[in-house]
């Protein structure tokens, strides 16, 4: 029985094993208040649940492995989430798996980010420089790893299709996967989402390029794979010139990153701040006055002009490193970019 329990908890994931803790405690918690909740109630309830538990896992254990015929690499939930669903209107969603890098790439250090050390030191510099609640961070750090775990375990006899466009973060996050797959024997395909938009959607007319796959409908999504299929396979040559440029990206310490001729492009962390700055100056000009302005909105203005995807948490983090320089006054309390504005000082 102690095997058959010891083999049970193996198998929980973090989010179940906490979730099972915080029922025992709520119910000792109940009983210790002496509000009409025995003891003997207590065992009773932890009995059934224990049983329940053993049944669930009993079932989850004779579900028969889905036989995935293609994965999908993608880089951001946002786009995932639509992948998922044009998958989904092509009847693939049972036969094509998706496996998702949650992540920006383009910003944040990605030394050795392949092993376990780059990934704690990546968790770290986001803990210092970025405003995330420590359990989400740990929890993205989990799943991180899990991820590279489930890329790692890929069957050998299927391909992979990554999902990258012209831009730092899915470039980055290509030639990372790269790297992570160089063993593998897998035929690797690459859909180009810039240029399949340009070849299906770009219309004179309007003055559009995406930054980014999120930026990308589940229609859009569907119709590219439907006419790229796979896309670009990938020959051996080009997978070692890509594992060769993450060899290289991987041994800086840089924490911001763009995407410039062609290329993956480090820059200072303050590459922004004049524009940042500038933008409030005009924002000041257009208002008549130097009254403090929400930090969201000068965050927004200046994501709506920038030709790179970098997001809204390092624009952020570079507002209030401005702060701290005395470059701009604040008020209110910087815990969310909602909740604090500036000024130029």
């Amino acid at each position: 029985m102690f095997n058959e329990l010891n083999a049970v908890i193996d198998q929980l994931e973090g989010k179940e094993r906490k979730a099972l803790l915080m029922q025992i405690f709520l119910r000792m918690q109940v009983v210790e208040e002496r509000n009409g909740y025995s003891e003997e109630q207590f065992f009773l309830d932890i009995k059934n649940t224990y049983n329940n538990l053993l049944e669930y896992k009993k079932n989850q254990a004779n579900v028969e492995p889905v036989q995935y015929q293609a994965t999908h690499i993608v880089f951001g939930d946002s786009p995932s989430g639509s992948l998922k669903f044009a998958l989904k209107k092509l009847g693939l969603s049972h036969q094509e798996r998706i496996i998702t890098f949650s992540d920006l790439f383009s910003i944040g250090p990605i030394w050795n980010l392949h092993n376990l050390h780059g990934i704690t030191n990546r968790s770290k510099w986001f803990r210092n420089h970025i405003i995330i609640d420590d359990e989400d961070l740990y929890h993205h750090e989990e799943h991180f790893k899990q991820t590279i775990v489930d890329l790692q375990q890929t069957p050998n006899d299927y391909p992979i299709i990554i999902w990258a466009g012209e831009n730092a973060h899915e470039q980055t996050g290509l030639r990372f996967v790269l790297y992570l797959l160089k063993e593998k024997a897998n035929d690797i395909h690459i859909i180009h989402t810039n240029e399949a938009y340009k070849t299906y959607f770009d219309r004179p007319d309007i003055d559009f390029t995406p930054l980014n796959m999120g930026e990308l409908s589940s229609d859009q999504l569907m119709e590219i794979y439907e006419n790229e299929k796979k896309g670009h396979l990938l020959t051996q040559a080009e997978r070692k010139t890509l594992d060769d440029e993450w060899k290289q990206l991987c041994q800086t310490n840089d924490v911001l990153r763009i995407w410039e001729n062609q290329m993956i492009k480090s820059v200072p962390e303050n590459f922004y701040d004049t524009y940042i700055i500038n933008t409030v100056k005009k924002l000041h000009q257009n208002k008549q006055n130097k009254d403090f302005i929400k930090s969201a909105r000068i965050i927004g203005e200046v994501m709506g002009h920038l030709d790179q995807y970098i997001g809204d948490h390092f624009l952020e983090y570079r507002v209030r490193r401005l702060v701290v320089d005395g470059v701009f006054d604040l008020k209110g309390v910087p815990k969310g970019m909602r909740y604090y504005s500036i000024k130029i000082r």
